[in-house]
């Protein structure tokens, strides 16, 4: 198989017939017409009929389209990035996987504003805990950045060391969970497991198969799943589902002070171990001096956002008394 087979395939599929894909192509129709034979020969598979109206392409044939075209615009791509560029210096190449944090979304953004090269491709991914891992396990992407418990911790430290990665902890927070500015139990000191029970709960949802211990949210101790739960796949809608309604979640509890919706706040969750959040790399990698900055940058981010969270919790905290018989699932004493 030729990408000059591939190349008639698919010009026959766009002209309709293979008269005038010779023609566009400046070949003979004998050419290409032996070309295509010998790679149905190799394939065995029949791309198309052949008709007084041209061409009609088999199931078979679609299916082999779609891959041809693939291979092709690969291909292209690849010439396009190394073909004329011969000479030129390759733009440097940086990428972060992270699950959904304000904080690695600013050090991201304090990145990019301090890089002066001409030529770069920079990436930043926002996903589940699973993805993290793969994508730093598969060479996608340089650094992850991921939270551990001590619910967690266990199974994920012999996960990333299966995988030959290594966890380097930033900072250990207590968890929070986040609720609307005006929620009912906004602006206390902290809450227990039992007072949201009753709330709708929101998390990320991930892959049919993937093991609690991937959640983005922080897992609480219960068992129970909530009785109403919403499922949401990316921190925008998540935070507008937060700001609209009583729903709450759970996590970290750190705010960016230049990302932060006026709309959600967070409140301590007591009575659970901290989140450790991090980042992981190969184990043995030698980091680039762009990774070295992002890593900095990143732990600026999150101390910055530990101070913030902080002040802000101390700005909301209101009298614990004025909490008194606020769940919904709660009746007041006779």
């Amino acid at each position: 198989m030729t990408f000059h087979q591939l190349t008639y395939v698919v010009e026959i599929s766009k002209c309709g017939s293979i008269n005038k894909a010779a023609h566009k192509l400046h070949l003979s129709q004998s050419g290409i017409s032996s070309a295509v034979r010998e790679l149905e020969e190799e394939l065995g598979i029949q791309f198309f009929r052949r008709s007084n109206r041209g061409v009609e392409f088999t199931p078979e044939g679609k299916e082999f389209l779609s891959y041809a075209v693939s291979l092709l615009e690969q291909k292209q791509r690849i010439e396009g990035l190394y073909g004329q560029n011969r000479n030129a210096a390759a733009p440097e190449r940086f990428s972060v996987s992270t699950q959904r944090y304000p904080f690695t979304e600013d050090a991201f953004l304090r990145m990019l504003q301090a890089t002066q090269e001409s030529r770069f491709r920079f990436s930043l991914k926002e996903t589940g805990m699973d993805a993290v891992i793969d994508d730093v396990y598969d060479h996608r992407s340089d650094i992850g950045v991921i939270f551990l418990t001590e619910l967690t911790e266990k199974m994920i430290r012999r996960l990333l060391d299966a995988r030959e990665l290594v966890f380097h902890e930033i900072a250990s927070v207590d968890p929070c969970i986040y609720v609307r500015k005006d929620h009912p139990l906004a602006g206390r000191e902290s809450v227990s497991e039992e007072d949201v029970e009753g709330y709708p709960y929101v998390s990320f949802e991930h892959a049919q198969g993937v093991a609690a211990d991937f959640s983005e949210e922080y897992p609480e101790m219960s068992l129970r799943r909530p009785d109403r739960w919403i499922h949401v796949n990316n921190r925008a809608t998540m935070m507008n589902v937060l700001a609209g309604t009583d729903a709450y979640t759970t996590g970290s509890g750190l705010l960016v002070e230049n990302f932060i919706s006026q709309a959600v706040v967070t409140v301590p969750l007591v009575g659970k171990s901290p989140v450790h959040i991090g980042w992981i790399v190969p184990r043995g990698a030698r980091l680039s001096h762009r990774a070295e900055q992002f890593i900095r940058l990143l732990e600026d981010s999150v101390a910055d956002s530990i101070q913030f969270t902080a002040r802000l919790h101390r700005s909301m905290t209101k009298p614990q008394s004025r909490y008194t018989d606020l769940n919904p699932t709660k009746r007041s004493s006779p």
